[in-house]
Order: structure tokens, then sequence, then C-alpha cells
């Protein structure tokens, strides 16, 4: 018995060594937002793991690869950074309430089990803690393989900037978004060092000047989510990236969430909250993709400009009057013929609708667009171009369903997950070529969409020959 006994507080204190097994349920292969964070460390020196609730950013993510670096005890399939000898780390999160549940309890275990969290109970040395704290830790020394020791220092965003001025630091670790004056401060702390920046959050504070440095105004594109610019990366990753979490878990869960917050909390896609035009969460209307019967009458909207021309393709159900958004174009640069051919290429028989303000703007040369992609052989109409009420139809639509968009539309997607007002109101004109267009198509495609015509049929028996039409 107490053999058993001992052989469980060993293993209790090695938890580090269960995480992302080569075989079993929860296999490594099958984490792959995560796998893909750590190999971005190699040459990333800044990272941010923007992930859903509960798939494990915070303990299988940022913690877990503080303690590799603080111990040096990589495992055998790691091409992350690596660092050889001892590191001075901080890791740092919202309050020092939430410093001490969460990233203390995941590091080190509860207090009276000391060592059943992610750092070895045999690698851990000195604790220090504050006093009259209630037990949350200063700073927490780290056995590293070499022989050194790491040490860890453990603040909270309430300390204020000041508290993050100081000597230079190998690593960061900042679990949960911070405000710019401190996360300036952290980078300054490891600018010498060419140390590590690890940022891990849900971004329940939508489109932060944070998150924007990440993601860029192009927005988010790809299956994969994965986005580098420099020395900058960032990995999003959602429910469906991670096998511990069941489908009736993920049903139970995104019932509890706030509805403007579900992709957020599910997905880890920035929530716009008050300042998304569309506050409809993208699992409400996007579906798989599949034939558009003959019979469905088409149109598409057409946004023009030399930087980025947009046009979305949509198909109407007769019975049910939902608008299926189907296609999408989406080029910069080009001129009106290339745009043309490609429109044409979907069907030279649906008609279109254009933005009015073409009719008198050039894309290079000041030539009247309409003119030229009418003389270009496309069927097009003037849009009704009224900003509000068309941003108030294409609400209306998808909050209740009746527009639906095909899930290949992933420049759409990228557009619709950043459309916003900023804090005056205004909506922000970058990236919104989509959207436009999909406003013209809504509004006006009602009036102009159109059915494939029947194919005609050769009369039977009859066909033209060399000298004329021959019959039997």
């Amino acid at each position: 018995m107490l053999a058993l006994q001992e052989k469980a507080r060993r293993k209790a204190g090695r938890k580090l060594f269960e995480y992302f097994p080569e075989t079993g349920p929860l296999r490594r292969e099958l984490y792959r937002q995560h796998l893909e964070f750590f190999r971005l460390g190699k040459d990333h020196p800044t990272r941010c793991f923007m992930a859903a609730n509960r798939v494990g950013k915070t303990e299988g993510g940022g913690g877990y690869e503080t303690v590799l670096h603080l111990t040096g005890l990589y495992p055998d399939w790691w091409d992350g950074r690596r660092f050889d000898a001892p590191i001075d780390a901080w890791a740092a999160g919202d309050t020092n309430e939430t410093v001490r549940d969460i990233i203390q309890t995941k590091l080190l275990g509860p207090k009276e089990e000391l060592g059943t969290g992610l750092i070895p109970r045999e690698c851990i040395g000195e604790v220090k803690y504050r006093p009259n704290s209630n037990g949350s830790a200063d700073y927490i020394t780290v056995k590293h393989v070499s022989g050194g020791w790491s040490r860890l220092a453990l603040k909270s965003y309430e300390q204020g900037r000041v508290s993050f001025q100081g000597t230079e630091k190998d690593l960061v670790w900042l679990d949960e978004e911070s405000n710019e004056g401190i996360r300036a401060e952290c980078v300054m702390r490891l600018m010498t060092t060419g140390g590590l920046l690890i940022e891990t959050f849900t971004p329940l504070k939508g489109l932060t000047p944070l998150v924007l440095g990440y993601i860029g105004e192009s927005g988010i594109d790809g299956d994969e989510r994965v986005k580098t610019n420099g020395d900058k990366a960032f990995v999003m990753a959602g429910w469906d990236d991670v096998p511990h979490l069941s489908t009736e878990t993920k049903a139970r869960m995104m019932a509890e969430c706030e509805p403007h917050l579900r992709d957020a909390r599910s997905k880890g896609i920035p929530s716009l909250g008050a300042g998304a035009i569309y506050p409809v969460p993208e699992a409400d209307i996007v579906i798989d993709d599949f034939p558009i019967p003959d019979h469905w009458p088409r149109a598409y909207g057409l946004d023009v400009g030399w930087n980025r021309t947009a046009g979305v393709w949509g198909a109407q159900n007769p019975d049910t009057k939902v608008w299926y958004l189907f296609s999408e174009h989406y080029v910069g640069q080009a001129e009106p013929v290339i745009h043309a051919s490609a429109i044409k290429s979907r069907g030279d028989w649906i008609p279109g609708t254009i933005d009015p303000a073409a009719r008198g703007r050039g894309q290079r040369d000041g030539h009247q667009l309409l003119q030229d992609y009418q003389d270009l052989g496309l069927d097009l109409t003037m849009a009704d171009n009224g900003v509000e009420s068309g941003l108030y139809t294409v609400w209306t639509g998808l909050s209740s369903g009746q527009i639906k968009v095909f899930k290949s539309l992933r420049n759409w997607l990228a557009e619709y997950r950043i459309y916003r007002r900023d804090e005056k109101g205004h909506i922000v004109k970058k990236n919104d070529h989509l959207m436009d267009a999909t406003r013209y198509l809504i509004v006006t495609g009602p009036e102009i969409a159109k059915v494939k015509p029947a194919k005609k049929v050769q009369p039977l028996g009859q066909f033209y020959g060399a000298t004329g039409w021959m019959g039997n």
C-alpha cells in the first residue's frame, strides 16, 4: 500500500512528462495548433497563442513551454526555441488573485501539494511568498539540467507599468491580454537578450491594438489560422483543434456563451462586441458548400478599385427566399479586362450590381469603370448605395437566417471578422470591399437576379451539313 502511494506521489510530481504523448486519444499529433505555436518560437521571438476557452492555451501552451525553458527538459520531439543555460523570466496575468489561482497553481500545484504542477517536484528550489498575500508567490527558483538555477518572478498587470521596469529578461509569458504600456516594458526587457515574449489569451476584448498587431488589418485567413510577420507570429486555436473536448462538452459550453462572444470563446476569433457591424456569430451563417440548383435566380455585387476589386455571387432559394453567398472574386491591381473575364467565368448570363461611385471613378486612368465593364460584356446596373439602410438590410438577413455563406468564401469571412465601427461610430474603411459588394447584392440583387437559361435543344433529325440544313 505504501509503495503504491509513493508511486502515485512521484507520478504527481512529474506532470510535465505526461503532456503530448506519442500515442493514445490525447496523442501529440492531434494538437496541431499547439505544436505549430511551439515550432514558431525557433524563428519568431514574439508569439501569441490566441485561443478559445478550454483548449489548453495557459497550461498546455504558455505554461508548458515556460517550464521547458526554465528546466531545459525538452522532449525529443521539441523543434522550437531552446535555452542551454538557466534563464531569468517573468510570468504575468490580470490580477494578483488570478496569477495565484491560475498561473501559480498550474506551475506549482496547490500550496499544500507543492510539486504537483507543471514544474517537476525535484526541480523546485526556493518558493518565495509575498507577505500578507494569502499565499501568492513572488518568485520561484527552478533547477536547470545544466546544473544552475532559473528564476521565475510572478507579476500582475494591476501592479502597473512601473513594476515591469527593471533588468533584462530571457523570457516573458503574459497570460491574458495586457495593456500597451506593460507590454512595451516587457518588450524592452527582452531587447538585449534576444529573449522570448509569449502571449496567451482568449480575444474577448475584440480588435485591440495588441490583437491587430498580430493579425493585421487584413484579418484572419486560411484554415490553419497561423500568421507570421517578421519576428512576430500568432496561432489561433478553437474547440475543434483539440481532442480533449467532447461533442457534449462543446455543446454545453456553447449554450452558456454570450451570443456576441461565441466565436471568441469557441474559436479564438476576436470578438468585436459593440463595434461589430454584423454581430452575428460565424457559426450561425456559415454552411458547407453545395451545388446551386439551376432554377435558383442568381446575381452578384461588385465593388471596384485599383487596389482591390471584389465581387460576391448569391443565389436565392425561390421557396424559402434565403440568399446563399456561393462565390467570390478578390483581386487587386489588375485591369478591367482581367476582372471581367473572371466574372464571366461564373456565368456570363448572371447580372450584377455595381458600386454607384464607379460611374465617375477611375481605376488608373480616369475612365468611367461602369462603361468599361459594360463594354466588356457584363450585365451591370447601378446599386442602391444607401449605406446605413443597406447595412440594416444585410444585418437583418444574417441575424434571421435569410443569408447564408459558403465556408469556401475565405476572403469574405476574413473581412467579416474585422468589419467594424471605430470609437466615433464610423465604419472602418479598410479591407471592406467584399462587405460593400455584399450590401449591393442583398439590396439590389433581388430586383435583377436571373435563372440560368435552359440549354437550347436541336430539333430531332435535323443538323447543319456542309451544304445547309438537312433532315431525314
